[in-house]
């Protein structure tokens, strides 16, 4: 057999070769070992440079949480690479666009650990309306500030989502639990859990917030969202948290509205430069405030959340690696799919460009094969096929596969072709 035809394959199950990376929780290698993924390797570190290259040798699949920089170039340099999990919510470390040329499917797990910043951001509420951080840094130090100036309860109080996605609106539950009313914004149009109300621009939520939180994805759009004129429209003596990505807030801003004592407080738990590990020193602007929280991005540093994290993301590993779905993935078109008791599945992923999808059809009729099932999706850039079929009785089932993997490879705008077999019991 062609060497570099067989290595397009599917591989046992026990051959194929994981690598997890900065101490992905234990859940993840129990799921993986359970389903027969028995080659994985679990590191506690974040690699960088030639190190990760090396370490990517021979790799299929490879979990990172967000230390870890999956650059074009390292993507380049895997030489079997078919499969990224990030297990967290951002994928800002990865270069989404240089996996998606590869053929490779990117993963995240963006419901695991909501309720952990959910929770997270009631604590700093709290924390910071009642102004603890001062209050017990006092104590620790043999203070005693037992008065009630410029302390308040949270009921009652007006706190502003931005971003109602899943963290933001089950955030909202808890807040109006708490006797909180809630309003939020987001660029899309978005549905209320309870007594919730939607505003028409951040600067109208702004305006009328007691508690800002922020709940949005890194993007172009949401880089310095909250500037100092965003900072400068909040009501005097509110509160700011973000909890999303660094780059949202203005941190300089933030810091000169906390001292001439326009902003109440802050909670900051990500910033737009964190250290690559706990020996690099940390540095930001908002540092010896007073009643501001800063935490290293512990959102959703749970052991319940990391533990559901690394079964989601395992979990979709499984699934591509065995029946070709690609749900729940970020940059390539979504396919779900489900077992296949019998017969061949071919996955092929391609440029998108017109004729693709008859050249494939032409190549299994002449194979005079039965096409039992077809699915198809593209997002603009590539295309992604799952073709099902079954040899006739009398055919030499083991040539037919050879053949038509061959056909495939050979198609111009070819990104990867695979053979999945039926899953065996």
């Amino acid at each position: 057999m062609d060497t570099a035809l067989s290595q397009q394959l599917s591989l046992p199950k026990n051959k194929i070769r994981i690598l997890l990376l900065e101490g992905i929780h234990e859940s993840a290698v129990s799921y993986l070992n359970e389903r027969g993924y028995t080659e994985v390797t679990h590191l506690k570190k974040a690699l960088e440079g030639d190190a990760l290259k090396e370490a990517l040798k021979g790799v299929h699949m490879v979990g990172i949480r967000s230390r870890t920089q999956l650059t074009k170039d390292v993507i380049d340099s895997a030489d079997r690479l078919m499969a990224i999990g990030c297990f967290c919510i951002g994928t800002n470390q990865v270069d989404l666009s240089a996996a998606r040329m590869a053929a490779i499917p990117v993963f995240n797990a963006p419901y695991s650990n909501t309720r952990s910043v959910a929770e997270l951001v009631m604590g700093e509420i709290v924390m910071l309306l009642r102004r603890i951080p001062s209050r017990s840094a006092k104590c620790h130090e043999g203070g005693w500030d037992k008065s009630a100036e410029n302390s308040w309860e949270v009921r009652g109080k007006t706190i502003g989502i931005v971003g109602y996605g899943s963290i933001g609106s089950q955030l909202s539950v808890l807040a109006e639990a708490f006797g909180l009313r809630v309003i939020y914004y987001d660029t899309v149009p978005c549905l209320p859990h309870g007594n919730a109300v939607a505003v028409s621009s951040l600067h109208e939520l702004l305006a009328q917030s007691d508690i800002v939180t922020l709940h949005v994805p890194q993007t172009a759009d949401t880089n310095n969202l909250i500037g100092e004129a965003e900072i400068r429209a909040m009501k005097p003596n509110s509160i700011l948290l973000n909890n999303a990505r660094g780059n949202v807030v203005d941190v300089d801003a933030l810091a000169a509205a906390l001292k001439d004592g326009h902003l109440m407080g802050a909670a900051v738990d990500v910033f737009p430069v964190e250290p690559k590990s706990p020996q690099e020193r940390f540095s930001t602007p908002l540092q010896g405030l007073e009643n501001v929280l800063l935490t290293p991005h512990i959102g959703g540093s749970t052991i319940e959340a990391q533990e559901r994290i690394g079964v989601e993301v395992a979990s979709k590993f499984v699934s591509y690696s065995d029946v070709g779905s690609t749900l729940g993935a970020v940059n390539f078109p979504e396919v779900q799919l489900a077992e296949r008791p019998g017969g061949m599945r071919f996955m092929h992923v391609h440029a998108n460009r017109p004729g693709t999808l008859r050249h494939i059809n032409e190549i299994f009729a002449q194979a005079a094969c039965n096409v039992t099932a077809q699915f198809l999706q593209t997002d603009g850039e590539i295309g992604y096929v799952v073709v099902e079929a079954e040899a006739y009785d009398g055919q030499d089932k083991s040539a037919i596969e050879q053949t038509i993997l061959k056909e495939l490879r050979q198609l111009e705008g070819t990104l990867r072709t695979r053979l999945i077999r039926a899953v065996t019991r």
